[in-house]
């Protein structure tokens, strides 16, 4: 089991044709990941080599589902095309679209995260690494190699530090690790991976990590009183960013107490949650939790 991301998951890829679609593809490809087709109008008809496997091209998202059955987007187009790529993808029934691109403007995320949350397309991202489930799939561009499957579900906000845990905690492994970006809008929240973690019966633990700005993490807390069961432990990153000056993360938005990392862990800490001071700190509670469940 998994969340959001398995085996099964056949993926198109928009931007596939350029630098950076073309360098993940084929990381993606060599996790398992069974990507089906890149969409490029330009280029529609066309083949793409990965090594063994030559990709088809298709001229729209539609196109690329009609053929394939695909059901998961990963998005690699320029910022001031992902919101017309994410609202294509929705408008051709896409399950999942999984944004990567970064400097999106906050109005075309505003618009595309809500229109797609109307066509029943769940957005992670955007400015996020995507989502891999060790030993099944890989949509995005999380290293494949630096973990293995596993009884833990990562939610992060910071794709390095999702990284970092997934290294840290490389010999217990992961269901599934889900960077859902750091800018101040996302189509895929904290509460909404915790809650699938807590569907999921191959999940025991959940580590959620987060960063300062915003109330994200405290409303995981509140979530988390109510209705998760399954032992949760966290991270936030940015206790030494220092007070009144503003920090250079999209979403690192503090006014007064209100989103420092101090506020968040003491939220998170008044319903059970385990905080780290460090990831590797956050990965001996994981290890301590997991041997203290058995």
């Amino acid at each position: 089991m998994a969340i959001h991301l398995t085996k099964e998951s056949k993926v198109l890829v928009q931007g596939m044709t350029g630098g950076e679609g073309m360098k993940h593809t084929r990381r993606m490809l060599a996790a398992g990941t069974d990507v089906v087709g890149g969409v490029n109008p330009r280029k529609a008809g066309r083949t793409v080599d990965f090594d063994d496997r030559a990709v088809p091209v298709f001229g729209s998202v539609a196109d690329g589902i009609r053929a394939t059955g695909a059901d998961v987007t990963v998005v690699f187009v320029p910022p001031a095309f992902a919101r017309s790529a994410v609202v294509e993808a929705a408008d051709a029934g896409i399950g999942l679209a999984v944004v990567i691109t970064e400097g999106i403007p906050v109005h075309d995320s505003v618009a595309f995260t809500a229109y797609a949350r109307r066509k029943g397309t769940r957005v992670i991202g955007p400015n996020c690494p995507g989502l891999i489930t060790p030993g099944q799939s890989n949509a995005g561009i999380i290293p494949a190699d630096i973990t293995k499957p596993g009884p833990v579900g990562l939610v992060s906000k910071s794709g390095t530090l999702t990284y970092q845990l997934m290294y840290e905690l490389r010999d217990t492994g992961f269901s599934t690790c889900v960077g859902i970006g750091g800018d101040p809008v996302v189509g895929t929240t904290h509460i909404d991976c915790l809650a699938a973690f807590q569907d999921d019966p191959d999940t025991d633990l959940v580590v959620l990590i987060g960063e300062i700005g915003g109330d994200a993490e405290e409303r995981a807390a509140a979530y988390i009183r109510e209705h998760v069961t399954k032992p949760v432990v966290a991270y936030i990153a940015g206790f030494t960013a220092p007070e009144g000056r503003t920090m250079g993360h999209a979403g690192a938005i503090v006014s007064g107490s209100s989103g420092t990392a101090r506020a968040k862990k003491e939220a998170l800490e008044a319903v059970g949650v385990r905080v780290g001071g460090t990831p590797t700190e956050t990965a001996r509670h994981v290890l301590a939790v997991l041997e203290a469940g058995r």
